[in-house]
């Protein structure tokens, strides 16, 4: 594995009870800077392949800002994000998949957590890939905890899906095991499978060094739900604002399954944004600064004063 720290910000380690014993929990928290208005409080929920550090407090040599909990914490908020049971710091020992649904539990331990912690009434939520998912799903859950949500390279139905027609092809694979081998050549296909462009090669170098610092497999089940059990959620029953995030060249969200979800959300207070000349893992992307200006419009942007 490589080696790489982290550093700046506050280790929180909580527990999810279930039926085989507690589970640990890890979280990483980076608090708001003093020298602006507070902004309010993010939680980002992480995808399939990679644990929550690597991705939103990924540091690259020459790239300003790579860190989006960094960015986002100078802009006035607290930065949350946790490791999934199965991922990174996080407890990996129960002989189980670690699926989405499992995933959604471990975000209701973490925001009560976090909750007690910070004071925070509330959280915006932040999930891409399986994240959104499992962001999604916790949201429908929970409400009452979050003020507002993305959900970024998200899928609903899986109609139009490159990336998971392609996928299914392994389903026997991911169905007989309950993790699967990762390494350098596998983060690179994630860049690779859709527009190698959208991507700088030193990026993804030390996203691999930061995600096999603390993986060397990564659980299936979240390959298994998105490739057999779809949908896993009712638009209807989000009723928080909500955005949906859609990279130009993502192969995994299909644009029209996506419209058919964001047409069905209850809540008006919600945006569809396409995402120029992005692909897959948008906080990589070569566009990355593009990526937080939309969230921190949507995250900041006031209620209607008038909502009829």
């Amino acid at each position: 594995m490589s080696n790489v720290t982290w550093t700046g910000g506050v280790e929180h380690w909580t527990h999810k009870n279930t039926p085989e014993g507690e589970v640990k929990l890890f979280l990483w928290e980076k608090k708001a800077s003093p020298k602006v208005p507070h902004a309010g409080a993010i939680f980002f929920v992480h995808g399939s392949s990679m644990a929550s550090q690597p991705t939103f407090d990924l540091h690259v040599p020459g790239r300003p800002w790579s860190s989006a909990m960094d960015w986002f914490a100078d802009h006035g908020f607290d930065t949350w994000t946790m490791d999934n049971e199965g991922y990174g710091r996080s407890d990996k020992h129960r002989n189980i998949n670690f699926d989405i649904s499992n995933g959604a539990d471990d975000l209701a331990a973490g925001t009560e957590y976090a909750m007690k912690v910070s004071g925070a009434n509330s959280f915006l939520m932040y999930g891409i890939s399986s994240g959104a998912l499992k962001a999604g799903l916790f949201t429908e859950r929970h409400p009452e905890r979050i003020a507002k949500v993305a959900l970024d390279a998200f899928v609903w139905t899986g109609e139009g899906s490159h990336t998971l027609d392609q996928r299914k092809k392994k389903l026997p694979e991911f169905l007989a095991k309950n993790r699967r081998p990762i390494d350098r050549p596998f983060v690179h296909s994630i860049f690779q499978r859709d527009h190698p462009d959208t991507v700088e090669l030193a990026v993804v170098e030390a996203f691999a060094d930061a995600i096999l610092t603390l993986d060397d497999s990564m659980p299936t089940g979240t390959y298994v739900d998105m490739c057999s059990r779809l949908p896993l959620l009712d638009p209807k029953k989000l009723t928080v604002p909500t955005i949906i995030l859609r990279g130009e060249y993502d192969g995994i969200a299909g644009m029209d399954d996506l419209i058919d979800y964001f047409r069905l959300l209850p809540n008006m207070n919600k945006q569809f944004t396409v995402m120029r000349g992005i692909s897959h893992a948008s906080f990589q992307q070569k566009n990355y600064m593009m990526v937080y200006q939309i969230l921190h419009s949507f995250f900041t942007m006031p209620e209607p004063a008038y909502q009829g």
